[in-house]
């Protein structure tokens, strides 16, 4: 079985207010993507990687795969303006002889063996399966409503809405036993995220699932670690620090 891995590191982390780019954000003295390219390169029922990289950190990319001496690298290509055209590029650069096409986003440093490898025999049972974790927290779904606009102060002023803030109202509270959160690894059969992506790519997403979801696929779930989080602000970093010291422990 030829399982490609797809590593997403082309993303601008606008929430991240950094002028480093977030893959090569130091966890440790560690760039933030070598974690997770370090457990895909070594891992066995992976064959090859693609590197999806945007024109300002290409060439420290490449250089820290380089220095980190990272096997396994097929190629490394410049993404999209979006998530979508970065996944489409990086399905683009993949071998023909390609059956499990693996996508991770590389500001999740800490996956794990285990973990991949049962994501990849799932999806090679069922063709698709993601890892996620069960919620902890209480979620509710909540509106948003704007109050309505003042009467002007004085007779023939122009009317105006002044500080008017948005309220936000709770509409009711979801059922935390059927809800889970959802990581990468994202496992599919390679026909089936070539047709989603081809059906569905103009669709403005979060995750790949999302897109397979739409053929009717029904898609398998594998439990994964609460340590398996996204960088995406700055206090992530002082989680990530701590989980670096555990996993090393």
């Amino acid at each position: 079985m030829h399982v490609t891995a797809i590593v997403l590191a082309a993303g601008g982390g606008l929430r991240f207010k950094s002028k480093i780019s977030k893959p090569l954000i130091k966890i440790n003295s560690q760039p933030a993507i070598i974690y997770s390219l370090n457990i895909l390169s070594k891992h066995p029922y992976i064959r090859d990687i693609i590197v999806v990289v945007n024109t300002g950190n290409l060439q420290d990319i490449m250089s820290k795969i380089e220095q980190y001496r990272i096997k396994k690298i097929k190629d490394v290509v410049l993404g999209g303006r979006q998530r979508q055209g970065s996944v489409v590029n990086g399905l683009k650069a993949i071998d023909e002889r390609t059956d499990l096409v693996l996508i991770h986003d590389a500001v999740r440093p800490f996956i794990d063996r285990e973990t991949v490898s049962k994501v990849i025999k799932e999806a090679g049972r069922c063709s698709a399966a993601i890892v996620g974790v069960p919620v902890k927290a209480t979620i509710k779904s909540v509106k948003v409503s704007l109050p309505a606009a003042r009467l002007p102060a004085r007779q023939g002023q122009a009317g105006k809405c002044q500080g008017v803030k948005e309220k936000f109202i709770v509409d009711k509270t979801l059922d935390r036993d059927r809800l889970w959160e959802i990581q990468t690894p994202q496992v599919f059969k390679k026909e089936l995220i070539f047709a989603a992506y081809k059906r569905c790519g103009d669709i403005e997403v979060t995750d790949d699932a999302s897109l397979v979801e739409r053929l009717g696929v029904k898609i398998r779930v594998v439990a994964g670690s609460y340590f398996n989080i996204k960088i995406t602000t700055p206090e992530d970093l002082i989680f990530a620090t701590a989980i670096a010291k555990k996993v090393k422990a």
